[in-house]
């Protein structure tokens, strides 16, 4: 066993890579007859187990240089700093990442779960037997420990994630965090929010910010570290936990799964279905790069920028507010003046509104 043998420093535990059975070949070669799960029983007597590839090396794809770590590390920092800031403002703070792609059907699903009888599955994952493809995206509200996920079923571009990131704003962000008009978004840099990718900026300023009046804040985590990203292990983590082991035959079904993730520290999730198709090879021109505005950070340009909202989107936005304010002043004006009307006048008067409805 000396020249098969391998172990770990710290805990002292060791594993070879010869089967049980070969060992016991082995040993009746020189006249010891012993079964292989006695052998077994022998080598966790010595400390030896089982052991199985981990990974824990961070190298991104290659190795990594001493100033590409030094690199990395500042800008974990810079994340977390500008974290600090938009939380004690009451700033929102979303985490997005697309979800490992599903085959929808009766195939099998990873992980086990308590049951009577294991489920029957196809033998074969051909994809022709397939319902469909499940494109999850994920935006999740790191503050309130809210996760939106839309579903997609043709490709996952920028344009499907931008719609992502609008859906949850319309829906929860804005009613949550008003009136704030900033908002911080954590990235890989790599995907269909690319760091690199023209469409994602071009589309997050003509949707987001023109639209809503929004000053949108990019930190993007180096290549390889999208294990930090709180998306991935607080809320992805969680949406394969609650559906290990059980076939996604529809869309229905994995939508449900989603819908229930729930943990103890109060994570919701929301889940939204989506039959838009998005067609990939998209472009943005340079003439269409320079009329959004944009700013780069002095800290790693290419990872941390901000998208602001052109003046005259500004305007539009204040007028909304304006017009929707004066609405409400003038309506509760009316209402006020009904109740002091007497019950005969009352019945007039909203007779009245009624008709010029």
């Amino acid at each position: 066993m000396e020249y098969e043998t391998a172990g770990d420093p710290m805990s002292g535990l060791k594993w070879t890579r010869k089967t049980t059975q070969k060992i016991s070949d082995e040993l009746a070669k020189v006249g010891i007859k012993v079964s292989k799960n006695t052998v077994g029983k022998l080598l966790k007597s010595m400390g030896y187990s089982l052991k199985v590839n981990q990974k824990k090396i961070a190298r991104g794809g290659k190795e990594m240089t001493i100033v590409e770590q030094e690199n990395r590390d500042t800008q974990f920092k810079y994340i977390g700093n500008i974290r600090k800031i938009y939380e004690n403002k009451g700033f929102p703070v979303i985490s997005v990442d697309t979800k490992k792609k599903e085959t929808i059907g009766n195939f099998k699903n990873n992980g086990s779960t308590w049951c009577f009888q294991g489920e029957a599955v196809n033998d074969h994952d051909f994809l022709s037997y397939a319902v469909g493809k499940f494109i999850p995206f994920s935006v999740y509200d790191t503050i309130a420990n809210i996760g939106s996920v839309s579903v997609g079923t043709t490709h996952d571009t920028p344009a499907f994630a931008v719609d992502s990131i609008v859906k949850w704003w319309k829906v929860d962000g804005q009613n949550r965090y008003f009136p704030s008009k900033r908002l911080l978004i954590l990235a890989d840099s790599g995907g269909s929010n690319s760091s690199r990718s023209r469409v994602w900026k071009y589309d997050l300023q003509k949707k987001l910010c023109d639209e809503y009046g929004l000053v949108v804040t990019v930190c993007h985590y180096p290549p390889g570290c999208s294990k930090w990203n709180p998306a991935d292990h607080r809320l992805h983590s969680e949406i394969s936990k609650n559906w290990a082991g059980k076939p996604l035959r529809t869309y229905e079904t994995a939508l449900k799964y989603i819908r229930t993730t729930k943990t103890k520290t109060g994570l919701k999730v929301n889940a939204y279905f989506t039959r838009k198709h998005y067609k990939l090879g998209r472009r943005v021109s340079d003439v269409n790069m320079r009329t959004i505005p944009i700013k780069a950070h002095k800290n790693f340009p290419g990872w941390n920028y901000t998208l602001y909202p052109k003046r005259d989107s500004k305007q539009k936005t204040v007028k909304k507010v304006v017009k929707s304010g004066n609405l409400i002043v003038q309506t509760k004006k009316l209402v006020t003046s009904i109740l002091k009307k007497t019950p005969l006048q009352k019945q007039r008067t909203l007779s009245f509104i009624r008709c010029k409805m």
